[in-house]
């Protein structure tokens, strides 16, 4: 008889550990479409994070444009929040598939970013070689036409003649 007693007790408590914390919501968001909306909302704060007055200038509310986007209402998507975070491993998996996909997109962006970066040096490069060349060919330009003349020294003729004069006299 106790054992029989004790067997109900461990069933009893099994049933009633199994109970839901939070009631499913009339309008459960599903799972994917609320990751997708969550994933919307972190970018949304980082934006509001990092710049501020950038979302100054939008006259309507950013995070009602999510909600609309996503043809949900405020109101369903806080139940359905709750609903998901009642169970931690769940919403868990939910988060690490967020990072995953922000992780894969900051990646991206990153590449993106460095490839601006090699162009920007490379154009800056041949920017200053046309520059150079720009400089130099202007400061061809200036240099005085006799200044080649300069350059070469002259020769006198009357020599040239003496010195062949001597050596066929000397032959």
């Amino acid at each position: 008889m106790k054992n029989f007693v004790f067997i109900i007790l461990v069933l009893f408590l099994s049933v009633s550990c199994k109970k839901e914390l939070v009631k499913e919501p009339a309008k459960l968001i599903a799972k994917e479409k609320m990751i997708d909306i969550i994933y919307d909302l972190s970018l949304l704060d980082a934006i509001k994070y990092q710049q501020p007055l950038s979302l100054d200038s939008v006259e309507s509310n950013p995070k009602k444009f999510i909600f609309k986007k996503y043809k949900v209402d405020s109101l369903q998507f806080a139940q359905s929040n709750i609903y998901y975070a009642a169970d931690y491993d769940n919403y868990k998996e939910m988060f690490d598939e967020i990072n995953a996909r922000l992780d894969k997109e900051k990646k991206v962006v990153e590449k993106k970013i460095k490839a601006e970066e090699k162009k920007a040096a490379k154009a800056k490069k041949i920017a200053e070689a046309k520059k150079a060349a720009e400089a130099k060919k202007k400061k061809l330009k200036e240099t005085p036409k006799d200044s080649v003349k300069k350059v070469i020294k002259k020769i006198n003729v009357d020599s040239v003649k003496r010195k062949k004069r001597v050596q066929h006299k000397g032959l």
